[in-house]
């Protein structure tokens, strides 16, 4: 007889994952044979840039890649961390005490709450947000306090909105800009505003730089680290996945407060091995070599933002044209929530979109479309859309 064994409390605590029914839906159809159009996930469409898989190709044949990598990483990735964040953003990093390298951001934005937080401590969580910021936080068996991100507030956290209480008691706080869901980018003023509240408020700051290098109409992200003060407050993550096209690579690192990278080094010596080293050159090339490449994705994902948006304003359809990010934040017409013309589009146009709900309580009244999908099959997405005359 085979035994049945429960899982742990902390596993129990983890959030249930929204997304999950809505896939099997759109499998579903497409088991029956319709051609479904998925929108409604971030996984990058287009290929790696060839200089950077040459560099993974050439590696591969050194022998010293063919043992363990040192614990905390190459130093060689961790110096090409730090001349790519003096080039792009004029911050100076050390490279032993102020660089953490990870296996994608993903796994470092939940180990973070591990690092940080103890059961009862309250971490503060953009909402709408990444859904992955509450796991880091349940498995901490901790507590989350949302700050919403409104319309009206070009989806900033209003910092004098909060609770005194729940400020003065937070260790944690996760922003993301370029934003996921939302597409909004955050201001040198917001940040220098963060700065100043995470110091007198003795808070960590986590800014997720996911989409570091996807800003439109010709306006450069700003780097948390940039504003005066940050590295003493907090840490940024960036993820190799979005800028260079290598989200199945898992490449990602911290930088930041010595401190915090300290915590996440030691929680990693003890859970993982660092990256294959000729994985760790490849992205050291990555971010070395000219960036006409990153360029190029930038004004890829622009035309598709044009395609999408064109296509369904003319449909009827008043949209507001995202900022940054690869998705599109849309507000659903009104008589409708979001789940339910989630699946609507689903069953009756046969597109995916994530419906806002899922990604916080402050995500009702919107969808998520994602611009990982080439022109011809935006067109014909918006055209299904507008063939439904919601409008």
């Amino acid at each position: 007889m085979t035994l049945n064994f429960d899982p742990s409390a902390s596993l129990q605590r983890l959030p249930d994952q929204f997304f999950a029914k809505l896939v099997k839906k759109a499998q579903h159809l497409n088991d029956k044979g319709y051609h479904v159009i998925n929108l409604g996930q971030g996984n990058p469409d287009l290929p790696t840039p060839s200089h950077i898989v040459e560099e993974l190709k050439l590696a591969t044949s050194n022998p010293e890649y063919h043992k363990y990598s040192p614990f905390r990483g190459q130093l060689f990735l961790k110096k090409a961390i730090c001349e790519f964040y003096k080039r792009e953003y004029d911050v100076d990093l050390d490279p032993e005490s102020e660089v953490a390298i990870m296996s994608g951001s993903k796994t470092g934005l939940v180990e973070l709450s591990q690092c940080l937080l103890n059961p009862g401590d309250i971490a503060l969580l953009p909402d709408p947000g990444y859904p992955d910021y509450l796991s880091g936080v349940a498995l901490a068996n901790a507590k989350p306090a949302f700050m919403p991100l409104k319309s009206e507030n070009d989806f900033l956290p209003h910092y004098h909105e909060l609770d005194k209480p729940i400020l003065n008691q937070a260790k944690l706080m996760f922003l993301n800009y370029p934003n996921n869901p939302t597409s909004a980018i955050a201001s040198k003023e917001f940040f220098d505003e963060t700065v100043d509240i995470a110091r007198k408020h003795n808070i960590c700051v986590c800014h997720d730089f996911a989409y570091a290098a996807i800003g439109f109409d010709g306006e450069k992200p700003r780097s948390f680290l940039e504003s005066e003060g940050a590295k003493d407050v907090g840490i940024e993550m960036y993820t190799l996945s979005k800028t260079y096209n290598m989200a199945g690579w898992r490449v990602a690192f911290a930088v930041g407060n010595s401190s915090v990278i300290e915590n996440i080094n030691l929680i990693q010596d003890h859970m993982f091995m660092s990256l294959f080293g000729g994985i760790q050159q490849a992205a050291a090339k990555a971010l070395l070599a000219p960036q006409d490449d990153v360029y190029k994705l930038v004004n890829t994902y622009q035309t598709r933002r044009n395609v999408l948006i064109d296509q369904l304003r003319k449909a009827g359809w008043d949209v507001q044209a995202p900022k940054g990010t690869f998705f599109a934040w849309l507000a659903v017409p009104k008589g409708y929530k979001s789940e339910e013309f989630a699946n609507l589009l689903l069953e009756k146009a046969h597109v995916v979109v994530a419906p806002g709900l899922g990604f916080g309580e402050f995500g009702e009244g919107f969808v998520r479309i994602g611009l990982v999908a080439n022109e011809d099959q935006l067109r014909e997405a918006a055209t299904r859309i507008e063939n439904l005359k919601l409008f």
